[in-house]
C-alpha cells in the first residue's frame, strides 16, 4: 500500500504564490508518475501537473507559465509551486502516484485564492 500526504495549502491573495509538497510512503515502485490533480466544488477533477520519475513533465494549459512542478526522488516528495494564483484555481488539490495499473491519492489540500 502506498499513503500521499499533502501540505502547503492555504488562502492567498490574488496573484499571490503558493508551494504544496506531497510524500509518499509505502511500497512505493521506483518508476512513477507523481501529480497534482485539482476539484473545484460543482466540477470534474482535473489534471494540473505531473511528472515522471525521469523528470519528463506536462502542465495544463491554464497553469503554464505560473505553476511549476517538481520532485525529490530520494525522499519520494512532488511539489507544486504556484505562481500568479488567480480566484479560477481555487480548488482542493490532490496529489497522485501511478505506475502501471496502480494509481493512489492523498486526502487533498485546500487551495483558496481572494480576489
Amino acid at each position: 500500500q502506498v499513503q500521499l500526504v499533502e501540505s502547503g495549502g492555504g488562502l492567498v491573495q490574488a496573484g499571490g504564490s503558493l508551494r504544496l509538497s506531497c510524500v509518499a510512503s509505502g511500497s512505493i515502485f521506483s518508476i512513477n508518475v507523481m501529480g497534482w490533480y485539482r476539484q473545484a466544488p460543482g466540477e470534474q477533477r482535473e489534471l494540473v501537473a505531473r511528472i515522471t520519475s525521469s523528470g519528463l513533465t506536462n502542465y495544463a494549459d491554464s497553469v503554464k507559465g505560473r505553476f511549476t512542478i517538481s520532485r525529490d526522488n530520494a525522499k519520494n516528495t512532488v511539489y507544486l509551486q504556484m505562481n500568479s494564483l488567480k480566484p479560477e484555481d481555487t480548488a482542493v488539490y490532490y496529489c497522485n502516484m501511478a505506475w502501471g495499473r496502480n494509481a493512489y491519492w492523498g486526502q487533498g489540500t485546500q487551495v483558496t485564492v481572494s480576489s
